[in-house]
């Protein structure tokens, strides 16, 4: 992706870090990105959350020019296994959902360290590296450049130690990022209704256009809460940070989704039929959004919620 290569080249991917006191600002660009193209948005989320991880543990700095990806998708199967001899250590196995495979030039990627998820830096150039091809069938995320990637005994480096990756406090914080960039996806698939309301006295067009207003300014005002929270307590010493993110992505999950509903019904099929922008735009976010775990991450929240005391 020619823009995404751009910015890196630019200095456009360096965000602030999360908890440094611009946590907005961060994903008030993460926001923007994604509105101008998901899939933009998607591969700058995962640069700079490689960035992030890589500073809070203490992993090798990524220079100039490096265009990273992190693929921590942990399915029951197939798996990738990580083994140490005499020092080095390297992995082993097939990793689903990469995206990236062939455009990053490096990943964070998560192995089973004795069955427990442990984080590695690998260099995607190396001998022993391979996307699979055709692994990837979605129309949505397309220009993802998404696949499964095959690894033999591929050389790579520690990050942190095992389970690091999961217990940072960062982890939390990162999952808002990508809430930041659903609703950024949101408000892109939201302009053409805001655009034709302009100009419109269709009570049943405008009533769609409140109520996906009031949807992304409330998703809008959560990440917002969300960012300054993070800001005041970045080491999490209020263990609140897996609660918070629950709450925000389950919200902005809600607005999204329903601003591509409602945007649907509210203009008929002739944008998805014949404006490939906007098409593009709602088949990737759809896609996008199932990065979400759905009611598995309600029920979770459910019970964080359940054991302590009400948000009203």
């Amino acid at each position: 992706m020619k823009r995404l290569h751009t910015l890196l080249d630019a200095g456009g991917l360096y965000l602030p870090l999360p908890g440094g006191g611009a946590t907005a600002a961060r994903w008030t660009s993460l926001a923007e990105l994604t509105r101008e193209n998901v899939v933009l948005g998607r591969m700058a989320e995962a640069h700079t959350d490689a960035v992030a991880i890589l500073t809070e543990l203490d992993g090798p700095d990524p220079e100039p020019g490096q265009l990273w990806g992190v693929w921590a998708a942990e399915p029951p199967e197939p798996v990738v296994n990580a083994s140490e001899h005499v020092g080095i250590w390297t992995l082993t196995g097939r990793k689903l959902w990469c995206s990236g495979a062939n455009t990053c030039t490096h990943a964070l990627i998560t192995a089973l360290v004795d069955g427990v998820p442990s984080l590695f830096a690998v260099e995607l150039g190396l001998p022993g590296v391979h996307p699979v091809p055709d692994s990837w069938k979605a129309v949505g995320m397309a220009e993802s450049d998404s696949s499964a990637v095959d690894f033999d005994m591929v050389p790579v480096i520690p990050v942190g130690t095992a389970g690091d990756y999961l217990s940072r406090p960062g982890f939390w914080h990162g999952a808002i990022g990508v809430a930041a960039c659903w609703y950024g996806g949101a408000c892109g698939v939201a302009d053409p209704l805001y655009d034709k309301a302009a100009s419109s006295d269709d009570p049943y067009l405008l009533a769609h256009l409140g109520a996906v207003d009031a949807a992304l300014a409330a998703a809008r005002n959560a990440l917002a809460v969300a960012a300054a929270e993070i800001d005041a307590d970045p080491f999490d010493e209020n263990a609140e940070a897996m609660q918070r993110a629950l709450r925000v992505r389950a919200i902005v999950e809600r607005a999204a989704t329903e601003t591509l509903d409602r945007v649907g019904r509210a203009l008929g099929a002739a944008p998805l039929c014949m404006d490939a922008e906007h098409a593009a735009r709602v088949a990737d976010l759809t896609v996008y959004l199932r990065q979400s775990h759905a009611e598995k991450d309600l029920a979770e929240l459910g019970r964080i919620a359940a054991k302590g005391k009400r948000p009203w």
